[in-house]
């Protein structure tokens, strides 16, 4: 982080005789409440949200048991009496008596839903503990009976499992709930420090073609939503400020991650499995390094509004308490030290205490930037009611009307959250000076997750970010983008050259619905049929959105043989003029070989090509992780893969090789077609386009219609946008549809991609991009605009571009050619009007002829055909 970072100097004023006291108002009506929680009935699941809610609440919440529960307990064997006259079995179970009172009610909650998710349940032992949770009792040893003794062995082993999902859940909860707050009270933050933040939010937004980071493009949208319309946005550039999106976006998308994998957990039957309390530690101990990022960011921007302020005593509460960084890194470390020796529970104990050292950071970061903003106004407010208790001429003292006109405007959404706070924060003024510590304590109290209004403060922030009335702007779908005349002007030009190439090749123009019946596109993309977006149900059929064009263009016709499409790929990506490129290509049955020679079993072949395929975007050893425990290969099996994979180079060079007498993939019936097939594409294929080729066998392409030749192309630039081509043979696609058996081979160009590379060229190089190919303006210099009609309609009947102006300042008739990159100007002015004539002008070509009003076009073709 920077140290440069400084707010804007501010008139200091004497310590305060104040006493602002906040009284954090309540609903009158909760004091006495007990809310109830059901747990059992069928098909319910449980929450994170209501596993903190009854940890937390105050007074504690009634659990109730459904009466569909009750009535498995009633008919399940395990509560029928033994014959014998034996005692029933016992079970004890410790509370870590490190646990906080959350964590603990938390924990024996969940052991009593996974007890009721069990086959059979004991009565007793669901009757003891509702009464637990019920009276919150504080207890650090559960006595529970059982009749059957093989319950007693379940729940034993299952415990420190179920208490990590107990903590899990509360952690679940804290991290979506601070993700929500960060994001207001860091713009409250903005708006104090005078930060100029356009640079950081402009830069983080959604491209839609996979190449943005969605989460982190999120965050700057709901912060330029909040900070929409402000007056305070000055020159302050710093990286705690423009690096909000990066943190909170990181913990946006880590927080829903974790979200995912808690609900399972939560509702997940009984495990005794010590693997599962290690994924999730793992995974929450990701988030606690999100987390120690968002406590540091929030840490640094207070600091830097508590360095210069109205309020002399800021500082020395601020470091008295608001926790340091110190304390963030020793409770990271903490954390990751009980991980690594397998203290499960204490780690993730651990990490429920950052977020507790977080939140604090946070209400700091929130009480000093509320100081900022109203300080100065609270002090006037607070001198004007204690003149007026003094007998002083003053109680009554209007405000003053032009001084509040100067008073700066916060942002739209902003604003909405202030009034927000103020209203749950009453501020009274009394005789003393503890005005700071008085709003600590009130932030620190309405940031509290445990306090009934929290929720509120929550559905506020959630209102003001998605309310179209906070925002002058409409807030784009994910996923998709607007294009400027400039944009449009670059993908016009390149549509032009994608088309032209295609036509040199004799390929004519078709288009498919943009959505076709789900029917249609399931089971012909694999694994990537996450990519497929369903659509409400449309007339009694079901819709999706096409992922690309190969499965509706498959639906339709077939193409040409494999070298031409190659070719093609080539001169696209040459003419369009991208820079340095690389097409990588490899044959699917060459990959099923290379895979059988490895000893893959055929069932696996299809996922473990999808593994494979992630090879650009992951290291081996990531993919090896998955290959062996989430897909099940063996060590050896994997091992030999790696061998393979990692081969590529020229393809007339890789091929020999794989070619040789020694080859194992000669011995094997699909890889050996392959290569034969791969040897007649590269004899057909020009030296240019071979040169531009890599024989890569990592390259798996994960769609499962493909069957032979595969390749995609890759941009070696310094723009990061990964694949901007692919395509392949699949032979087998078009007869999925009714017909015969056709031989079929495509490409797809990432056309949004490609236009991302042309847009940064243009910017590296100062293209200047002409969006209007209006050729001429027809310039009126005065208010005649029926004039100005005649002679545009001149130039449009000669097939000419043109548009035109009327205005009496020739600069602004000057200034629009300019902008617009307009070449020619038909300037017509008192004096041209008189003698029947106009002025002909192209200012860069230095031209300047008179012609005849009459038939000044025929002359200006003349001169522009010269030109």
């Amino acid at each position: 982080m920077s140290d440069a970072c400084q707010s804007p100097p501010q008139h200091r004023c004497p310590p305060a005789v104040l006493l602002f006291f906040l009284v954090h108002r309540r609903k009158s009506d909760m004091a006495g409440e007990r809310r109830v929680l059901t747990l059992g009935g069928k098909g319910s699941t449980l929450s994170s949200d209501s596993v903190f809610e009854f940890s937390t609440a105050s007074p504690p919440q009634l659990l109730q048991i459904d009466p569909s529960a009750l009535a498995r307990l009633s008919s399940s064997p395990s509560n029928h009496k033994p014959n014998s006259a034996s005692a029933p079995s016992k079970l004890q179970l410790s509370v870590p008596d490190f646990l906080t009172p959350e964590e603990a009610r938390a924990s024996i909650l969940l052991l009593l839903y996974k007890h009721l998710l069990s086959g059979s349940p004991s009565s007793s032992a669901v009757s003891q503990l509702s009464d637990i949770l019920s009276n919150d009792t504080k207890t650090l040893t559960l006595d529970l009976d059982f009749v059957k003794h093989a319950n007693i062995d379940m729940l034993r082993g299952c415990w420190p499992n179920i208490t990590v999902n107990g903590i899990c859940a509360l952690l679940d909860y804290t991290a979506s709930s601070l993700t929500i707050v960060a994001d207001a009270v860091a713009a409250l933050s903005c708006e104090a420090l005078k930060a100029d933040t356009s640079t950081a939010l402009n830069f983080f937004t959604d491209s839609g073609d996979g190449s943005s980071d969605k989460d982190m493009a999120s965050v700057a949208s709901d912060l330029k939503v909040l900070l929409n319309g402000s007056k305070f946005r000055g020159t302050l550039q710093c990286d705690q400020v423009d690096n909000i999106p990066i943190i909170h976006g990181r913990l946006r998308s880590l927080s829903k991650s974790v979200h995912q994998s808690t609900r399972i957990a939560l509702n997940s039957t009984l495990l005794a499995n010590g693997s599962v309390s290690e994924d999730l530690t793992t995974l929450f101990s990701s988030l606690s390094f999100a987390i120690k990022s968002l406590g540091e960011s929030s840490w640094l921007r207070a600091n830097t509004l508590v360095k210069d302020n109205i309020f002399p005593d800021l500082a020395k509460s601020f470091n008295a308490g608001c926790p340091g960084l110190d304390i963030l890194e020793a409770s990271v470390m903490s954390s990751v030290t009980k991980k690594m020796k397998k203290n499960y529970i204490e780690s993730l104990h651990e990490i429920y205490a950052l977020f507790e050292v977080v939140r604090k950071i946070l209400s700091w970061e929130a009480t000093v930037s509320f100081l900022s903003l109203e300080g100065s106004e609270l002090m006037e407010n607070g001198e004007r009611s204690v003149k007026g208790q003094e007998g002083v001429d003053g109680g009554n003292v209007k405000p003053d009307k032009k001084k509040d006109k100067k008073k700066k405007v916060m942002g739209k959404g902003t604003s909405v959250l202030m009034q927000f706070i103020k209203d749950r924060l009453q501020i009274k003024v009394f005789d003393t000076s503890s005005l700071v510590e008085k709003v600590a304590q009130g932030f620190l109290s309405f940031l509290d997750l445990k306090d009934p209004n929290f929720k509120s403060l929550l559905d506020k922030v959630k209102e003001v970010v998605d309310s179209n009335e906070s925002r002058r702007l409409p807030k784009l779908a994910k996923g998709t983008r607007d294009f400027a005349k400039e944009q449009m002007a670059v993908r016009e030009k390149a549509f032009t050259i994608i088309g032209n190439v295609f036509k040199r090749h004799g390929a004519m123009a078709l288009d498919t619905p943009v959505f076709e019946l789900r029917e249609t596109l399931t089971g012909k993309y694999g694994e990537d049929s996450k990519l497929i977006y369903d659509l409400a149900d449309q007339g009694g059929e079901i819709c999706s959105l096409r992922y690309d064009l190969t499965v509706p263009f498959a639906r339709y016709v077939a193409m040409n043989a494999d070298f031409e499409v190659v070719r093609i790929l080539v001169e696209l990506l040459d003419e369009l003029n991208i820079g340095d490129y690389e097409v990588k290509l490899n044959h699917r049955k060459l990959l099923d070989g290379m895979l059988e020679i490895c000893g893959v079993p055929s069932h696996k072949v299809r996922t473990i090509c999808s593994s494979i395929d992630k090879l650009d975007k992951q290291s081996f050893d990531q993919i090896r992780k998955e290959m062996i425990e989430e897909k099940g290969l063996d060590v050896d099996t994997v091992e030999k893969i790696g061998k393979y994979v990692c081969l590529k180079g020229h393809p007339l060079t890789l091929l020999s090789e794989l070619k040789k007498e020694e080859s194992v993939f000669l011995k094997n019936e699909a890889s050996n077609q392959a290569l034969k097939d791969l040897e007649k594409l590269f004899e057909c294929l020009d030296k240019r386009c071979v040169d531009k080729v890599v024989l890569d066998l990592s390259l798996a392409r994960g769609l499962d219609y493909y069957t032979g030749v595969i390749y995609e192309a890759v941009f070696k630039g310094a723009t990061q946008v990964g694949s901007i081509a692919a395509g392949g043979r699949y032979d087998n696609l078009i007869g999925m549809f009714g017909t015969k058996r056709v031989a079929a081979i495509g490409v797809s160009l990432g056309i949004e991609r490609v236009f991302t590379i042309m847009e940064e060229q243009q910017k590296v190089e100062n293209q200047v991009i002409r969006a209007s190919e209006t050729q001429v303006l027809v310039s009126v210099l005065g208010d005649d605009v029926g004039l100005a009609s005649k002679l545009v309609q001149m130039c449009w009947d000669a097939k000419v571009n043109a548009e035109f102006m009327a205005n009496k300042r020739l600069n602004k008739h000057f200034d629009r050619a300019k902008e617009f990159g307009i070449p020619w100007m038909v300037i017509v002015g008192d004096r041209e009007i008189k003698e029947g004539i106009v002025k002909i002008k192209n200012k860069e070509a230095n031209i300047e002829q008179e012609a005849s009003m009459t038939d000044f076009v025929d002359q200006l073709i003349r001169l522009m055909n010269t030109r």
